[in-house]
């Protein structure tokens, strides 16, 4: 950090870089705030896209459907029969509507996360080292079965699915931006 005249005064770059500092831990901590909720939201999404299949209610020429994620026959796909809503259109091309949206934000989120992470992992040279992030760490405690929730689990090392575009190869990167990038010029 260039302080210019001001590097005369005594202590003013430690108070200085206390300062950032403090500033920094606060704005890590309503990042992390603020991904914990978008995590919660698409659980809550995930569930109630399982909950929305409809199912006829009692026997199979029954009038009566319910919103499950279960049916009591087991011959009832959760399509409501082919049910037309709003005129022409089934159930299922509703629930095909809501799959593809959930889908679209879990995506989204998986993006956040990685951006997340790098942006948590930015640190200036005064700041003291503390354990860096990683893609296979938990960002708070429970995520991981948060995002198992979601189905966005690569399965067995518990570890979430990196972000990526179909038929690529994903990695992350392992290099830490240079202190003249993060001053800005």
């Amino acid at each position: 950090m260039e302080l210019g005249v001001l590097s005369n005064m005594p202590n003013i770059k430690q108070k200085a870089c206390q300062k950032l500092f403090k500033q920094q831990e606060l704005h890590r901590s309503k990042l992390l705030s603020s991904y914990k909720s978008m995590v919660a939201v698409l659980v809550h999404m995930a569930i109630t896209c399982r909950s929305m299949r409809c199912y006829l209610k009692g026997t199979t020429g029954s009038p009566l459907v319910q919103f499950s994620s279960c049916s009591q026959n087991n011959n009832d796909t959760g399509d409501g029969w082919g049910i037309p809503v709003f005129t022409f259109w089934s159930i299922s091309v509703y629930e095909k509507l809501a799959q593809e949206l959930f889908q679209m934000f879990a995506w989204e989120l998986n993006l956040k996360r990685l951006l997340v992470i790098e942006l948590l992992s930015v640190r200036s040279e005064e700041a003291p080292r503390i354990n860096e992030l990683h893609w296979s760490d938990e960002l708070y405690p429970g995520e991981f079965h948060d995002l198992s929730e979601c189905n966005l689990n690569s399965g067995d090392p518990c570890e979430p699915i990196l972000p990526k575009f179909e038929g690529w190869k994903s990695d992350t990167s392992n290099q830490q931006p240079h202190h003249e990038v993060l001053q800005g010029g």
